[in-house]
């Protein structure tokens, strides 16, 4: 870290400018282009593209709306007794570029941006967006080494098509990422998969490549402490990205989203997952399918900006 600990970013105080005023950032920090980021260790990212969603569109909305919320995030964990902003560089670096009229140019469009984030010694930490965002991310972060992921989610997103042969949707970027070798299958586990299925090609994409598929039903049976410490054990102390889709949450928690699905976590329980990722080597995470127009309430985005800030402090920890 080039910068000393009292000159690290800092939120906007709440005691000085109310919560409701200001310019919206993530969790009211300074907003830094990314060409001078050069000293910021965890960037805050927004990826506003839903090019590959198939069901209710709506997810290019939510970085906007997950930053207006994150503004109720304050410095202190209350549980953890972390204060990330003490230990870690953290700056809002804007959006990835996108091209919401080609799904193609826009994967590309937001590569090249994370390739820049990489270079510049930024961890990421974005904001969905649809969960095809995740592969352009992982393509940046596992090109010289594949890497491996815990990922929270109602749906494996291992299908190899969607409709006619669409390879590119919300719903393949991990068989992609797989198949690109970015992502490391027997580093991989995949939390809280439920709801009904076309068929069982996606469990057996992941069963024949090693991915280790723990329904909803299992996490609870087995307790979600042993859940973690099984998904520690898979991942280990190698570099390893978190991507949490609100979907994994109950639609009683989170409504706004694109494939809501019945029988999911509770907030409580997702922090109380999240926490459990404490010391291990994660690289870079996001949040994604918050879709702000099937959630006028802006729970859905105080969700989404809340497990980032669960996210942020595990992160800052080993930066």
């Amino acid at each position: 870290m080039s910068r000393p600990n009292n000159d690290f970013y800092q939120p906007v105080p709440g005691l000085e400018v109310p919560r409701f005023a200001g310019v919206a950032s993530f969790m009211r920090l300074p907003q830094v282009r990314l060409e001078d980021a050069g000293e910021v260790d965890i960037g805050l990212i927004g990826v506003p593209w839903d090019g590959g969603t198939t069901n209710r569109p709506g997810p290019r909305h939510g970085p906007r709306q997950m930053r207006d919320a994150s503004a109720m995030i304050r410095k202190v964990h209350h549980h953890l007794k972390i204060e990330p902003f003490k230990l870690a560089n953290v700056a809002d670096i804007g959006d990835a570029p996108v091209n919401p009229a080609d799904l193609m140019d826009a994967l590309s469009r937001i590569e090249k941006f994370y390739d820049q984030v990489v270079a510049a010694g930024v961890r990421p930490l974005s904001a969905g967006g649809d969960h095809l965002c995740s592969l352009p991310i992982l393509r940046s972060l596992g090109r010289n080494k594949p890497v491996g992921m815990i990922q929270f989610d109602a749906h494996s997103d291992l299908w190899d098509s969607y409709f006619h042969g669409s390879k590119f949707t919300h719903g393949t970027p991990f068989a992609r990422a797989i198949e690109e070798g970015v992502l490391d299958p027997k580093r991989t586990v995949q939390i809280g998969l439920r709801g009904g299925v076309y068929d069982w090609s996606d469990r057996e994409f992941g069963e024949k490549h090693g991915v280790t598929m723990i329904d909803i039903e299992e996490a609870v049976a087995n307790g979600l402490d042993d859940t973690m410490k099984r998904a520690r054990d898979i991942v280990g102390d190698d570099e390893t990205y978190v991507t949490f889709d609100i979907d994994c949450l109950d639609p009683a928690f989170a409504p706004g989203t694109g494939t809501p699905e019945a029988g999911g976590f509770t907030t409580r329980e997702a922090q109380a997952m999240l926490r459990q990722l404490r010391g291990l080597n994660i690289i870079g995470a996001d949040v994604v399918e918050v879709s702000p127009p099937f959630d006028a309430s802006g729970y859905t985005a105080l969700a989404g900006v809340t497990m980032m800030f669960e996210l942020l402090c595990i992160m800052a920890e080993r930066v």
